[in-house]
């Protein structure tokens, strides 16, 4: 058997085989920093426009909405089956674009080209989970598996992937998702295999949504599609032998010829696991994380100099193609268009010393002094920076005062966040509260936190979810049913 055919059959027999007793530790701990994490942007993703657009079309079409359904996430909780759960959901999860980040290993595999790994398997971990009553330690295993099984194949699809076209996040999330599914509702390698293959026909996002609702939208459609492929599979639907291999299967047809490395996947499930090398990087923004590095440099000059936004003459980031070219928009005009567009990741730094979730609005984007700023900010393909590669974010910006003085600072690959200067305890927390704030009183998101932290204790993830709707409120308004 070549190489070509085992993917499927490596991929197939990590999920049926995987145990979280046998998992890493540390994979186990880092897992929980991951649903946390997860867990808080997709409550603060779940107050936007378009997720609320996305919770009034499921409400009007899922008629599953009763004891047996999925909860759905918002400042008024519904029920919904698992599947449409797992689309709101995840959509939320992704709607600020604050969730965490998978990192590249070689300078060839792009950082944006991979996914952002923790929402589309907690989104179907919970809906199933929930429905399902399974504890909070299958939930960890499920959740680890699909994670694992999303950035190994993101790791090695060939970069023709994402350069072409394809967001890594609704395509390869989508395996995440089925594989989550998959471990809870019990599937065997037929069916799983099948699963796969129904995955992979599912599988959609392109790069063209980026700065609107729709690219949250991929990651929603990613825990959707993968809760759909396995419970379709569980009940005897069937897909084609090999759905990752072969000049038809997903490598092939998703990298437009360009295949996939038979040595980052085949034989590298688990060993190690993703999570824990090269690690993930939790976003200190609620943007794109290839801008991350120069806010915090524009932050390091603005805070160490004391420089005033009136002192600024002209601020110019210099960068590679792997960050310019997703970080497309030259000037933004709402808050989705924001979180890719350099111009204003370095205004709302110079402006205010931050940007958080009250900088990322329509209001803040659109006032006179950000858009004043931003024309003064040039971006600049760096001809050195680009040699270097692009498995690192690497830039550097230069602003000049009215005053002549010219200040410089480059980034630091060791970004916050990242694996090399990741979140404490009580940073990650704070990031936690700052989302959850928007949704939950401070009693609910104190025993999140615990529970989380605490999974494999947990009976029945039901538990958790009804924690994290505001159960008790809920049964209050509507006479202890619901």
């Amino acid at each position: 058997m070549t190489d070509q055919v085992r993917a499927t059959a490596a991929v197939v027999d990590f999920i049926t085989g995987a145990r979280l007793q046998e998992m890493p530790p540390d994979a186990v701990a880092l897992a929980k920093r991951c649903i946390i994490d997860g867990l808080g942007v997709m409550l603060a993703g779940s107050t936007t426009e378009g997720s609320t657009i996305l919770h009034e079309y499921v409400r009007g079409g899922d008629a599953s909405r009763d004891a047996h359904g999925s909860t759905v996430f918002a400042r008024e909780p519904f029920r919904a089956g698992a599947a449409s759960a797992a689309l709101a959901n995840g959509a939320s999860g992704h709607a600020m674009d604050w969730d965490d980040t998978q990192l590249s290993t070689t300078a060839d595999r792009i950082f944006g080209l991979l996914t952002h790994p923790t929402v589309p398997p907690l989104a179907a971990a919970l809906a199933i989970g929930e429905r399902q009553r399974v504890s909070g330690a299958r939930v960890l295993e499920a959740f680890l598996t699909g994670f694992e099984v999303e950035c190994k194949i993101s790791e090695a699809i060939h970069p023709n992937h994402y350069k072409k076209g394809f967001h890594s996040s609704g395509t390869v999330g989508t395996f995440g998702a089925m594989a989550a599914s998959a471990k809870l509702l019990g599937l065997d390698a037929q069916a799983t295999a099948h699963a796969l293959s129904i995955a992979a026909s599912l599988a959609a996002g392109i790069r063209v949504n980026f700065g609107t609702m729709t690219k949250p939208l991929h990651v929603g459609r990613a825990a959707q599609n993968g809760v759909v492929a396995a419970e379709l599979a569980a009940k005897g639907f069937t897909g084609g032998h090999d759905g990752l291999d072969g000049p038809w299967g997903f490598f092939q047809v998703f990298s437009f010829g360009g295949g996939f490395d038979a040595d980052r996947i085949v034989g590298r499930l688990g060993d190690p696991y993703t999570i824990v090398s090269p690690g993930v990087s939790i976003k200190p923004y609620p943007c794109g994380v290839l801008g991350h590095p120069s806010m915090d440099a524009m932050r390091a000059l603005v805070v160490a100099h004391d420089v005033k936004p009136e002192q600024i003459a002209a601020v110019r980031l210099r960068a590679g193609s792997n960050i310019l070219n997703p970080l497309r928009y030259r000037i933004a005009r709402s808050e989705l268009e924001a979180k890719f567009c350099p111009a204003f990741m370095l205004s709302a730094i110079a402006i205010r010393r931050k940007a958080g979730i009250h900088e990322f609005t329509d209001e803040f984007v659109r006032s006179a002094p950000v858009q004043e700023m931003m024309a003064r900010v040039e971006t600049i393909l760096d001809a050195e920076i680009e040699a270097r590669g692009f498995e690192k974010i690497r830039s550097r910006v230069e602003v000049d005062l009215v005053d002549g003085r010219q200040l410089a600072q480059d980034a630091d690959e060791r970004y916050r966040g990242g694996p090399d200067r990741p979140f404490t305890r009580e940073e990650l927390h704070e990031k936690f509260t700052e989302c959850a704030a928007l949704v939950l009183p401070p009693p609910a998101m104190a025993e999140t936190l615990a529970m989380v932290e605490s999974l494999e204790q947990v009976a029945d993830v039901g538990e958790l979810v009804r924690v994290l709707a505001g159960e008790r409120a809920l049964e209050g308004a509507a006479g202890g049913t619901r």
